[in-house]
């Protein structure tokens, strides 16, 4: 059976019969559906019945490369997120976590306002145990296999052709079950709309062929974007010539976020 995503620019949820969207949110609201499965015919169905669906796009491979050995922790990257897509304060669509190791084994993990202005020295205990430290950027992993989308009771949460996985803010309607299912922590709701809320990947920038903000605003060149499906991209050499992780590979969630030097310390 062929796989389908919404194309949610062709759907026109104004064609759903209303008593039908009212008491489909009946059920999702009482937890009957939670873990309805977007791709089944019946929420093919709600989402407009049949319309707007599409085969998955094999144009573009689109792909996120982090080099742990060149993030400095500068914070750039997150401002320019920030700026980029209007994020209210104390939330993030990309974060950078510092990581100390001590010489007793310890791990210590700080991530002050998500990073946004840099990070602070260590304490004097901590600095005092310190073997090594590392920079480690985080945001949405764009999964293959998405459990956000998976758990969604209205289908806001979906994969465009290109793989990104987005939010139909329109539609949401901030239960938070996606919050909740992804093993990343990528996912907020956004106090100002009250809708779910994640980084994009700057798909409205990726549209119109440029980077992602992020991207750009890396002073080191930590961070890479690119389609694994033209050999002369950056993200393409990179995997030719180095080796790369993910994180939390036990999920099984297939991201296309990948990291180049990943310490085993990582979570």
């Amino acid at each position: 059976m062929e796989k389908l995503i919404p194309d949610i620019d062709a759907i026109d949820f104004k064609d759903v019969d209303q008593d039908s969207r009212r008491k489909f949110l009946k059920l999702a609201l009482s937890g009957a559906t939670t873990m309805l499965l977007v791709y089944t015919p019946g929420v093919t169905a709600f989402l407009g019945r049949g319309r707007g669906w599409k085969q998955m796009s094999t144009e573009h491979q689109y792909a996120y490369v982090i080099d742990i050995n060149k993030c400095i922790g500068w914070g750039g990257c997150v401002r320019a997120c920030k700026q980029e897509n209007q994020v209210p304060d104390d939330v993030f669509r990309t974060w950078v976590e510092r990581y100390v190791i001590t010489e007793d084994g310890g791990v210590y993990v700080d991530s002050p306002d998500g990073g946004l202005k840099g990070f602070p020295a260590l304490g004097e205990e901590v600095r005092a145990k310190a073997v090594r430290s590392f920079f480690v950027p985080k945001m949405c992993n764009h999964c293959e296999n998405p459990p956000c989308v998976q758990v969604c009771p209205v289908g806001a949460t979906f994969k465009s052709p290109e793989g990104f996985v987005l939010i139909d803010h329109e539609h949401c309607i901030g239960c938070a079950y996606c919050v909740q299912a992804c093993p990343y922590s990528a996912r907020f709701i956004n106090p100002d709309i009250g809708k779910s809320d994640k980084c994009t990947w700057c798909y409205h920038r990726v549209k119109h062929g440029k980077l992602p903000a992020c991207v750009e605003a890396c002073p080191t060149g930590a961070r890479k974007f690119g389609d694994l499906l033209d050999p002369n991209s950056e993200v393409t050499k990179i995997f030719k010539g180095n080796k790369w992780a993910v994180l939390k590979p036990d999920m099984f969630t297939s991201p296309t976020c990948f990291y180049v030097s990943l310490p085993h310390e990582v979570v």
